[in-house]
């Protein structure tokens, strides 16, 4: 694979190419999409699909950009034919895969470590990994005045949003790797984790209780413009510069039942995808227009330019980088060892790729049987 390129330079590039908890949003602003802006992609067809409704669930973050752009714009809704989407707001993993496995939520937008855990703790038999959304995203921001290098960052506060979170099994692992040691339940050890809700993570940054974050966007670029430093960007612990930030789940349920729908959503998402990547700036006014719905402001520019250039919205799963991400988890002594067999079934999402003349994308040998 090559390298990730930011969503400012992929205007025509079709792409093939995530324990969550982002962040409301918190927000400063950027000028709202304009409603004669808004793509227009025809209907697949008259004929009715099987559910009345779908509901959809995703996080007020940029790395749901797929969801955010993809609602915003009418672009999901428009492959539906008639069957009507039922939005909904999460502001934690854990939430959104209690009311998937709870029978609320149909499909859902999602980080790798909660689709993990909650596939696992169901045994299997309650959601599927069905696309890809988006890569990259995370940083890690320190207070340049305390922190000048990595290794600086032994007997400070850090930040993650969650105790078993993406980020938090991320920065436990690169702790690891320094030779450093960290108690993964208490976050005390050589350096200091503090597990601090994504809301709140730039006021405590602000006020000094902690001295840097590894955080996604935008809080990441929040607290750039606070004065912090971006110190590392995790595409550069991935071989190939992308990981999986955002999944797209389904119920294994409403798969069963209603497949005609959870294709239609597929052909929504990657024609989002594909109108984001080659529409980088009016996307960008578009998911900060969402955002303001969500939030009641949008995001300044300064902090949503940077932060957008960092994320990639991608088709493939990169179902490798969660199996990595799986390793981390165990590694780090917060997940026993998975058995993720089965986590995976991309055969609607490879249908819809091969229609629209894409490449197929890989389950890395997670998929079903």
């Amino acid at each position: 694979m090559s390298a990730a390129r930011p969503l400012t330079t992929l205007r025509a590039i079709a792409v093939t190419a995530a324990l969550p908890l982002l962040l409301t949003a918190c927000g400063y602003g950027s000028e709202a999409k304009k409603e004669d802006d808004k793509a227009e992609v025809a209907a697949t067809g008259d004929k009715k699909l099987s559910a009345s409704e779908v509901r959809i669930g995703y996080f007020p973050n940029l790395t749901h950009a797929t969801a955010l752009v993809g609602l915003q714009e009418g672009l999901i809704e428009k492959e539906l034919n008639g069957t009507k989407i039922k939005p909904q707001s999460f502001n934690a993993g854990p939430s959104e895969i209690e009311a998937l496995n709870g029978g609320s939520l149909d499909i859902g937008f999602i980080g790798p470590s909660p689709s993990i855990n909650g596939y696992v703790k169901s045994k299997g038999q309650n959601l599927r990994i069905i696309s890809g959304s988006a890569s990259g995203g995370v940083k890690l921001v320190v207070n340049p005045d305390k922190i000048k290098t990595l290794d600086d960052l032994k007997g400070k506060k850090i930040a993650t949003p969650q105790k078993g979170n993406t980020q938090d099994v991320a920065f436990l692992n690169w702790i690891s790797e320094k030779g450093w040691k960290v108690d993964p339940e208490s976050g005390k050890g050589d350096v200091s984790v503090v597990r601090t809700d994504n809301k709140v993570t730039p006021d405590a940054f602000k006020q000094g209780s902690i001295d840097g974050a590894w955080v996604p966007e935008p809080t990441a670029s929040k607290l750039v413009s606070d004065g912090g430093s971006v110190l590392l960007d995790e595409t550069a612990l991935w071989p190939d510069k992308k990981f999986v930030i955002t999944n797209v789940i389904v119920s294994q349920k409403f798969l069963k039942e209603h497949a005609d729908v959870v294709e239609a959503v597929l052909k929504g998402t990657v024609k989002t995808n594909e109108w984001i990547n080659a529409n980088p700036d009016k996307a960008k006014a578009s998911a900060n227009a969402k955002l303001a719905a969500e939030g009641g402001k949008p995001l300044d520019a300064k902090v949503i330019d940077p932060a957008w250039q960092s994320i990639l919205v991608t088709d493939d799963p990169l179902a490798g980088t969660l199996k990595t991400e799986s390793d981390w988890a165990v590694k780090a002594k917060l997940i026993e060892q998975p058995d993720l067999a089965g986590i995976y079934d991309l055969t609607l999402l490879n249908k819809v790729l091969k229609a629209a003349g894409k490449p197929e994308v890989s389950d890395a040998g997670l998929g079903t049987k």
